[in-house]
């Protein structure tokens, strides 16, 4: 059934759609993924307890002890906060071995795998439909006698009700009699578009009105969400989903966006707490080794990050660039993208994010550096932000004396590293070059030469080099390389930041160079 929803003179039925999570199932045959039993457990828990998700089908009957294991303990958990029967398991119809696996392991729902099309009768099995029928009516007998509550996939009905429905109905005008408590029907192989969906849905509940039936999907088109929308459409009670898409070939129908469909495009009821969307995401991306695409909707790094500066001034205005799916409906938050695209208003909501606050001409400082940072790297995060403001900041000389004017540095196997450098000191350019135990060090001792030759004089020794990056341990993080000098126990610290080390580094010897040259002229 469904809650009424009051819209203008009219009241509309908001339909209530059952989920079913099959990650654990059919979701653990994408390949290379394989949970361990404990894993299995706190996946479980989560769809259940925090997702509160309806269903879940959490294996395959006769896989393994270590599947037997998995399943045992999800069922004792279940059983504990009284939600056994939403835990469901695959089996066959084998004679009752699959039933005695499944209650050997506590479970109460055996979903019982059986043929939705003629071909896959007769050249899978060997058998007639009668044979076939008459095998899953025994099976479904000796079930039903251990206790078990039995649901029933047609495999492969989409070509089924394609090349041949009358055997989809003689199965069904049998089986629908005989005490399963739900029909799942499954595009096995991903062959559906939602107007085929559409058609043969209405063909079944057409004949068979007062039946539940679920509705399977593969993503093979990548219309396993759009054929899940149009089942729901079209009457089906139940839709087959698994976290992040997981699942054999191209995947099953995403959780996280068949329920936001659901939700906002049909205005359906569900169960699912959709705050807990993200969280399931991530932890079955961990445990299953399969990155989620940055751009996944919902659940990607990337689908609530505002790029364009015009966009995050936008939001500002009454939410122009914003829709129903706000991140803190998911347990997310909006994010400002940093970098060459990003305008002031960006920078603006992240400098208000840290409790930053800067005047306009500091604003245009920090702008215009990570425009220029950004053309160097893809994108710079949040967390550079205060490296950033410091290093503008706390560092601007007002006139630079020592100027860089071009550098060469090379590095090449079974040679020491070489620099080559042109700089301007108070108006006069000098160029030298030197070698050194590395980039860096032979970038300076080419200055030094310069200092030396050209000057009659040296600058402060290196005492300390440091590297660090901002949190979150990205491989194209900046760096800021931070230097201690000592001018005859006078110590100095200046800082560099760039997207590259040795740059980063150079920048901050330059930042020296000009302190140094700025005190010894306001000596004199």
């Amino acid at each position: 059934m469904g809650t009424a929803e009051q819209v203008g003179h009219y009241t509309r039925l908001q339909p209530f759609v059952e989920i079913m999570d099959s990650t654990l199932r059919d979701g653990e045959q994408t390949n290379g993924v394989s949970f361990l039993p404990h894993e299995k457990l706190i996946i479980a828990r989560m769809l259940l307890h925090d997702l509160n998700v309806d269903r879940i089908e959490v294996a395959s009957a006769r896989v393994s002890e270590g599947e037997k294991e998995a399943v045992s303990m999800i069922c004792r958990y279940a059983e504990k906060i009284d939600k056994l029967d939403n835990v469901e398991v695959l089996g066959f119809v084998d004679g009752g071995v699959s039933v005695d696996w499944i209650v050997s392991c506590g479970a109460k729902v055996i979903n019982l795998l059986a043929k939705g099309s003629l071909r896959h009768c007769r050249e899978q099995l060997g058998k007639s439909p009668e044979e076939h029928v008459e095998d899953i009516c025994r099976e479904v007998k000796y079930a039903r006698s251990k206790g078990l509550i039995v649901n029933l996939y047609l495999e492969d009905w989409s070509n089924g009700m394609k090349d041949s429905p009358e055997y989809v109905y003689q199965a069904m005008d049998v089986l629908c009699d005989i005490g399963i408590r739900r029909f799942m029907l499954p595009d096995t192989l991903g062959i559906m578009n939602p107007l085929q969906c559409i058609e043969y849905f209405r063909k079944m509940l057409k004949r068979y009105p007062d039946t539940h039936f679920d509705f399977h999907a593969h993503n093979d088109y990548d219309l396993a969400v759009s054929n899940s929308l149009a089942a729901a459409l079209s009457g089906a009670k139940g839709l087959h989903v698994t976290v992040n898409g997981l699942g054999e070939r191209c995947g099953n129908a995403p959780l996280s966006s068949v329920q936001v469909i659901l939700k906002d495009q049909f205005h359906a009821k569900t169960n699912i707490n959709e705050n807990k969307l993200n969280d399931i995401s991530r932890l079955v991306e961990s445990y299953s080794g399969i990155a989620i695409a940055p751009n996944q909707p919902i659940i990607g790094d990337n689908v609530f990050t505002q790029v364009a500066g015009v966009h995050a001034d936008g939001d500002n205005k009454n939410g122009l660039y914003q829709n129903e799916l706000m991140p803190e409906r998911f347990g997310r938050r909006r994010e400002y993208a940093l970098g060459k695209n990003s305008g002031k208003a960006n920078i603006a909501k992240n400098l208000e994010e840290l409790g930053l606050e800067l005047t306009p001409e500091q604003t245009k400082k920090v702008t215009q550096r990570i425009t220029e940072l950004g053309d160097k790297k893809e994108i710079v995060t949040q967390d550079d932000l205060p490296f950033i403001v410091s290093d503008v900041l706390k560092h601007d000389a007002p006139e630079d004396k020592v100027k860089l004017v071009s550098y060469v540095v090379s590095t090449a196997y079974g040679l020491k590293p070489g620099a080559n450098v042109k700089v301007e000191i108070n108006g006069q350019q000098y160029e030298a070059g030197a070698t050194g135990d590395g980039q860096y060090d032979a970038f300076v001792k080419a200055l030094r030469f310069i200092y030396r030759k050209y000057l009659d004089r040296t600058f402060p020794l290196l005492q300390n080099y440091a590297v660090s990056i901002p949190p979150g341990g990205r491989t194209d993080a900046l760096v800021q390389t931070v230097i201690t000098w000592n001018d005859n126990g006078k110590i100095l610290r200046t800082r560099g930041l760039d997207a590259d080390q040795t740059e980063a580094a150079i920048k901050a010897t330059f930042k020296m160079l000009n302190i140094y040259e700025n005190e010894n002229t306001n000596e004199l």
